[in-house]
Formats: C-alpha cells, structure tokens, sequence
C-alpha cells in the first residue's frame, strides 16, 4: 500500500496506473479512525476497480462552530494497518494546508438537499462536504465511489452534486454496518460512556417500532413521528434533534407513509449526536 499526503502525488499515482495499465479506480472517502462499517466500504470498492484509494482527512470545514473537530477520534497507526489488511493499494493523507491553501475561497453547495434534517442545526456542514468531495474527485478522478447509507442526507447531496456538475463517477451506497445490539457503527460511538450506550440502542428500536407499526397498518408521517418521539424521550439521556418521515429522494416532508418512505433520526444521548435511517414499505399509493 502506498501513502501519499499531497494533491501531486496522487495525481501522478493516479496517472501512471491509468497509462501503465488502463486500471480503473474507486474511492472510498473517510475521516479515519476505521471500523468495521469502514472496512465494509473498502470490501465493496475492492470489488468495483481494479485499483483502491481511500481518503483519511478529517476535514475541518464540515464541522459547525462548537462542534467536536479537535477531539474527533484519530488512530493513524491502526487505519493504516486495517487498510493495509482490507488490499488498499493506496491511502491519500492530505493535511489542510494542502486541501485549503492560503487564498482558498471555492465552495460547492446543494442548495435544497442541505436545508432539511441535519441542515438545520449543522450550519454550512453540507457545503463542506460538497467542497471536500468534489476536490477528492478531482484530485482522485475515480471510476467509481463508494458512500455508507448511514449518512443518508449525506449520500443524496453527493448523488446530486454529482448529477448537476456532470461528474463522471458512479456512485454507490452501501448499507448500514450495525453493532450487535443494533447501534450503526460510527466513529463517534467511542464518545459514550457505559450509561449512555444503553441508551444509543433508543433509534434502532425506534426503527424497528416504526416498521412494526407500518406493517400493522399506520400511513400518518405525523402519527408515526410523534409516537417515536416519545418512545425515545423514555430512554435516559437522550434529546431528540429531529425525526423525519417523507421522501427518500427529494427529502421533502409527507404526510402519508407510502410504497417507499424514509425515516432519518438524529438523536442526542449525552452530548454525542447519533444519527440513523431506514426505508419504510408502506401501502398506501397516495
């Protein structure tokens, strides 16, 4: 596995695999600190090109103000040897002044896509995603990239940016790696204290209630969302950033639960923010 750190050299990585041998490429973008739903990510573009790079940048533009950029978790000794494991043929360590050099002032926005859900209380975050993986594509020029579904807002906005500027790379999404009690696997998740883990396990049975509840027949959006609402202000600890029920790809708001309806939570336990989704099979054809 070769590491590479600046813009240059993976270009010329890039590059040479292309004009040596024609090898097709795929990204996986991260932040470190892997874990099995990381390494999922890697198994899957394994499987999509011929050649792997994955991206280890904490990028500090999509975090708000206040938020956990110094104390977000970093092992760069471990990833490097969980990639080397998983067949990485290269791993792009970029610092910011390589990523944001003196005089930068370039920004990629989806507009409507990042006003809903974790738009509203993560100020200009979508835009620095938009902004860090569209460098990533241009500097990577990947076949292929591949994104996990637990960050499903995350997920559409890239499909979109990807759409609208005619980038050329496909772009898969790979489902939700969970922990054995349910939890979806996340960086974050080292945050809780024992207490609070008992408590995180709150938005997968809110997930599984909510499908039990739609195949027992509820259809009401607002029904359903109240009902989930207070069932996890039972669990200790817990405050409820938002719970959305509408449309999986447009992630407007509706008022029916139809054939295909996303549910996406972001939940507080403690003073770590968790998020979660699923796609309720309703029947109704509103």
């Amino acid at each position: 596995m070769e590491i590479v750190s600046t813009c240059s050299e993976m270009r010329k990585l890039v590059l040479d695999w292309r004009r040596n041998s024609n090898f097709s490429i795929c990204l996986v973008p991260t932040m470190g600190c892997f874990h099995e739903g990381h390494l999922s990510l890697m198994r899957t573009a394994r499987e999509k090109a011929d050649r792997m790079v994955v991206s280890l940048y904490v990028n500090p533009t999509q975090f708000s103000p206040g938020e956990d950029l110094e104390q977000y978790p970093r092992n760069m000794r471990k990833d490097i040897h969980l990639a080397e494991n998983e067949g990485v043929h290269c791993l792009f360590t970029p610092d910011s002044s390589e990523m944001y050099p003196d005089g930068f002032q370039t920004w990629v926005e989806v507009t409507k896509l990042s006003k809903g859900l974790c738009g509203k209380s993560r100020q200009d975050h979508f835009r620095g995603v938009a902004t860090i993986v569209a460098k990533l594509f241009n500097i990577v020029q990947p076949d292929v990239a591949v994104f996990g579904q637990k960050d499903y807002q995350q997920l559409q906005i890239i499909r979109r940016m990807v759409e609208d500027l005619n980038i050329s790379v496909e772009i898969v999404g790979y489902p939700i790696i969970r922990e054995k009690d349910g939890l979806a696997m996340s960086s974050r998740n080292t945050y809780l204290s024992q207490e609070e883990r008992k408590s995180a396990v709150c938005l997968w049975h809110a997930i599984n209630r909510a499908h039990e509840m739609v195949a027992a027949g509820m259809d009401s959006c607002s029904e359903l969302a109240n009902h989930l609402r207070e069932y996890i202000k039972t669990y200790p600890a817990t405050r409820i950033d938002y719970i959305f029920i509408g449309d999986p790809d447009t992630l407007e708001k509706k008022e029916t639960i139809e054939a295909r309806t996303l549910l996406a939570m972001a939940v507080w336990v403690g003073k770590t923010r968790l998020i979660d989704n699923t796609i309720l099979m309703g029947t109704s054809q509103n």
